[in-house]
């Protein structure tokens, strides 16, 4: 078995309404549909479901859900701009050759923490 790239994170959530207004309107991820317990918005190729948990064992914060940006630091401005919890400044993670990967981690609005991430160019 071959896996060629992420189709769908699941994200559970506490507030439907809440956490679809933090994914569309702060994100600013496009918004597919949704309905009394989920909705779907759109990065890119992958899809997000927001949901709540349909069990006690799932109700609890998310894997990390990195969203690939042009530049990690404009994100984070935008963000934090935004009145979002950042744990931290961007940051270089790795170097492979002249290329960085920037990284700069957030709290969406259900506390599920995630990252935006960036290779640019070594300045």
């Amino acid at each position: 078995m071959m896996i060629n790239s992420v189709g769908q994170v699941g994200v559970p959530v506490k507030n439907i309404e809440r956490a679809t207004a933090f994914y569309q309107g702060t994100l600013e991820l496009p918004l597919l549909f949704h309905t009394d317990t989920m909705a779907f918005l759109q990065s890119g190729d992958v899809r997000i479901l927001l949901t709540l948990p349909e069990k006690q064992e799932y109700d609890h914060p998310s894997s990390v859900v990195y969203f690939n940006v042009e530049n990690t630091r404009t994100a984070y401005l935008e963000l934090r701009n935004k009145g979002v919890e950042i744990s931290g400044e961007p940051h270089v993670v790795s170097k492979m050759g002249d290329v960085e990967t920037w990284m700069c981690f957030f709290k969406d609005s259900e506390g599920n923490t995630h990252a935006f991430m960036s290779e640019e160019k070594a300045e």
